[in-house]
């Protein structure tokens, strides 16, 4: 398999995926400005939508989307627990939660803001949306360790992911105690480390 990534973006989450899940792949570091990988090969040509993550299966599928991605990495080692098992609650709530991650904060809050036209009053206005999000999985982070029940799954290390942006933005975490525990807990696993190491490699 080619997985299609860019260190800083939330193509780690997916990278982290197919490390947790002890997958084979080749990680092909993608140009986001120039739509280029390799020696200058098309990355349009591989994925239409021109940004990461993209992976392309051995059978010559291309994927692409977080939660997507995240779900099948997940469904090709169950016996991993990556993700709950199919047909329970718990499997809804983990799709609840990568889509969740992907609409509310990735999309809704942080993306925004990375627009250079965004003014400083929207800027304030998504500040505030991220805020409420957060005060709602501080609130679920409470009494447990993970998002999905007691142990790991993807969508713990998804948040992890789209929460460095923080850092970014200056954005002080510290008001929501158990999400900053929570980020700090998923950035020691030993493959969350390995997968940002490998990506500061390749650039």
């Amino acid at each position: 398999m080619k997985y299609f990534g860019c260190a800083g973006t939330c193509s780690t989450a997916p990278h982290i995926a197919l490390r947790e899940a002890g997958l084979p792949f080749d990680y092909v570091k993608t140009d986001l400005r120039t739509k280029k990988f390799g020696a200058g090969e098309d990355y349009k040509a591989i994925n239409p939508k021109g940004y990461v993550p993209a992976l392309l299966t051995d059978d010559g599928q291309i994927l692409t989307e977080n939660p997507i991605l995240q779900t099948w990495i997940a469904d090709r080692v169950p016996e991993k627990k990556l993700a709950p098992p199919v047909g329970t609650m718990e499997r809804y709530r983990f799709q609840e939660l990568l889509n969740f991650i992907c609409s509310e904060l990735h999309k809704g809050c942080f993306n925004p803001m990375f627009n250079p036209k965004a003014t400083d009053e929207w800027k304030e206005i998504l500040r505030g949306n991220l805020a409420a999000r957060l005060a709602l999985l501080d609130a679920q982070l409470k009494s447990r360790q993970y998002l999905v029940g007691d142990s790991y799954t993807l969508a713990d290390s998804y948040l992890f992911v789209i929460l460095r942006w923080m850092g970014h933005f200056k954005i002080d975490i510290s008001p929501w105690p158990n999400v900053q525990a929570h980020s700090a807990r998923i950035a020691e696993r030993p493959v969350v480390k390995a997968a940002q190491a490998a990506e500061t490699a390749a650039t």
